[in-house]
């Protein structure tokens, strides 16, 4: 048995827009809820979010009978997270942070076997090979592992043709808040400067045969990059989604029930 296609990585080949949401509130519950929402990937954040492998394991679980794609974003480029994500079971893992052309390279290497790669080959006791039923996964598992990439200050944007020349990366995604920050405008992503920026990363990223992403948390900044081009696109977080409906709820009803 060979290891599961990758429906998110093939559609990304195949030049499809996917429409995806941040799972922020790191909760198996709150995952296996947002799997029923209808969306073509969603992202486990071990980056910001307060998530272990425990943790991200348990959303993969959650995640399992859903149509919505998992994507984990690992705290940080670094080889033994990106083993245990892998052999937990994602398929896809997505980057922050990624400023050089040889620290992309390395990445590729991560997530692929010897004696292309450096991943530890341990997964046929892990959730990866469903525990050792898959068992031509480690023939067959770096086909289907896609890599995202993460651009998210002046460093990579100088480095970005650079690391797009890379074999083994599917997508890069623009981070529009760090981008913004290490610019000078300090989260404000909507800056023309900025946007300019992005616009132009995006245009790139695409002419060079990978999926430009980016997350965007109002109806005009998702708006805007759809229209730039992005093709795997974030369009909320969990976290804002309940607060901003909450606040909202209650703001219309205490208004309802003043005398």
């Amino acid at each position: 048995m060979s290891a599961p296609a990758n429906p998110f990585k093939q559609a990304l080949a195949q030049g499809e827009t996917q429409i995806g949401c941040w799972m922020s509130l790191a909760d198996p519950a709150c995952a296996e809820i947002m799997g029923t929402a209808g969306f073509d990937w969603l992202v486990v954040d071990g980056e910001h979010a307060p998530n272990d492998i425990r943790s991200i394991r348990d959303q993969l679980i959650a995640l399992a009978a859903s149509a919505s794609h998992p994507v984990v974003r690992v705290p940080i480029g670094e080889t033994w997270i990106i083993k245990q994500v892998l052999d937990a079971g994602a398929q896809t893992v997505l980057v922050p942070i990624v400023e050089t052309a040889d620290q992309a390279r390395e990445l590729v290497r991560a997530c692929q076997y010897p004696p292309h790669g450096t991943r530890g080959v341990g997964a046929m006791a892990a959730r990866a090979t469903m525990f050792g039923s898959t068992s031509d996964y480690i023939q067959t598992a770096d086909q289907e592992i896609c890599l995202l990439v993460q651009v998210e200050n002046r460093a990579g944007m100088e480095a970005l043709d650079e690391i797009l020349t890379v074999d083994g990366i599917d997508g890069v995604f623009i981070g529009p808040a760090d981008l913004s920050t290490d610019m000078g405008f300090q989260g404000d992503s909507a800056a023309p400067e900025v946007r300019a920026v992005i616009a132009d990363a995006l245009k790139r990223i695409k002419a060079a045969g990978k999926a430009p992403g980016i997350l965007g948390v109002t109806q005009e900044s998702t708006q805007s990059y759809l229209d730039m081009g992005a093709q795997f696109l974030a369009v909320g977080i969990d976290v804002l989604i309940l607060a901003n409906h909450a606040r909202a709820l209650a703001e219309q009803w205490k208004e309802k029930a003043k005398p």
